[in-house]
């Protein structure tokens, strides 16, 4: 992202955007005692919804975002619940090749990491490679759609139907995924309001013999 990418984010959390969006993104929610427990990775954490609801449920979570202002106010609410997030400021669009090796801080063989509502194709072969075996990628964007949703306007924020699963099946030549659901069209969000998704979760199985 640019530098006015940045100052955008923080100005709309500065301003008060998402302030009631307190929820846990619902695929989440609904997946997260399905999983085994241990280290988290919310990618493009925002103001930390997905974090402190893994936190509050004895996940051990690594959080990432350019937003400062956003990562200030998530950091305020997992002190307020007494929850311990590792908060980490990145740009994980700034660099070629992996970005999170360039965040001081990120791990690597994740129990499970969440990607939601942030497009970025390039980053998703790094992500998996993060996976520990048996770990588990869970991933939500915004779908192309002609509905009344939320979300960006752009299209250029939106994947195609199919977009996502055909990405993920192009990783399978380097390491074995098991994809265990997926799913594409409209969604109603706990707060109320309609989107268009497309949802992934899938599994790391174990290396080839």
């Amino acid at each position: 992202m640019s530098e006015s990418d940045r100052d955008k984010w923080n100005c709309r959390y500065l301003e008060g955007s998402y302030a009631g969006r307190d929820h846990p993104t619902a695929l989440l929610e609904e997946w997260e005692s399905e999983l085994r427990r241990g280290r988290a990775l919310d990618v493009a954490c925002g103001a930390g919804r997905n974090s402190l609801f893994l936190a509050s449920r004895g996940w051990h979570v690594d959080a990432v975002d350019i937003s400062a202002a956003g990562l200030g106010r998530a950091r305020a609410a997992a002190e307020a619940r007494g929850l311990d997030v590792e908060w980490l400021e990145a740009d994980l669009d700034a660099e070629r090749g992996d970005p999170l090796e360039h965040v001081p801080g990120a791990g690597s063989a994740y129990d499970l990491i969440v990607l939601v509502r942030y497009v970025n194709a390039a980053l998703i072969p790094y992500l998996a490679a993060r996976l520990a075996e048996g770990g588990t990628l869970l991933c939500e964007e915004h779908l192309l759609s002609t509905a009344d949703v939320v979300g960006p306007r752009s299209a250029a924020y939106r994947l195609k139907p199919g977009e996502l699963l055909e990405n993920v099946k192009s990783l399978t030549d380097r390491v074995r995924l098991d994809v265990l659901h997926y799913r594409e069209g409209l969604v109603r969000d706990p707060d109320g309001r309609l989107a268009a998704l497309a949802q992934l979760v899938l599994r790391r199985g174990a290396a080839a013999p």
